[in-house]
């Protein structure tokens, strides 16, 4: 699920080299800090939000076949 994640955003950003995903892994939850350069910030998340949604609806349907839920956070 990171190696999506980081494909993703590699492929959206100016600044790749800054990219860091944290994984918290739990018992059914793994949680993705995402940390990225304040300009790229607004390419991830789209407009209205619709890129970043796209992106966790990706990752949730990957998980759910590993049987666990995903959640994806963007970290300042």
């Amino acid at each position: 699920m990171r190696e999506l994640i980081e494909y993703i955003t590699h492929s959206l950003v100016d600044n790749p080299d800054n990219i860091k995903i944290t994984e918290i892994d739990g018992e059914c939850t793994v949680i993705f800090e995402l940390r990225c350069h304040k300009d790229d910030t607004g390419k991830v998340i789209g407009k209205s939000g619709k890129t970043i949604s796209a992106i966790r609806t990706l990752l949730n349907t990957l998980a759910a076949k590993n049987g666990k839920r995903a959640i994806l956070e963007i970290v300042d």
